[in-house]
């Protein structure tokens, strides 16, 4: 099971911090990532950024320069910092912990950005 928080509601240009725990432990782990979804749209949940177990992170073009995925080694924890925020990063984020024999999902936590 993952553990999502540090979503809520922020001005344009602010920023949040989406934090990601296990509740256990995952074998066969080579990745976690950060999805996003916004409800009001009819689009499939699009890959916000991902991070291997060897630290190798890839984003989204629309969030490079402004979001940033890391990880604790320790505990598994994965991150998104997500600084100048703008509207349209409006969404429910969901982290992703990938296996190689499935991709585990948490229960999402909303992100919205307004003035």
């Amino acid at each position: 099971q993952l553990v999502e928080s540090g979503g809520g509601s922020v001005q344009p240009g602010g920023s949040l911090r989406l934090s990601c725990a296990p509740s256990g432990g995952f074998s066969s782990l080579y990745a976690m990532a950060w999805y996003r979804q916004d409800p009001r749209k009819q689009r499939e949940r699009e890959l916000v950024a991902s991070i291997t177990l060897n630290d190798r992170t890839t984003y989204t073009d629309s969030v490079k320069g402004r979001f940033t995925i890391s990880r604790d080694d320790d505990t598994n924890t994965v991150y998104l910092q997500m600084d100048s925020l703008k509207p349209e990063d409006t969404a429910v984020y969901y982290c992703s912990f990938q296996t190689t024999m499935q991709n585990y999902w948490g229960q999402g936590t909303q992100v919205t950005v307004s003035s």
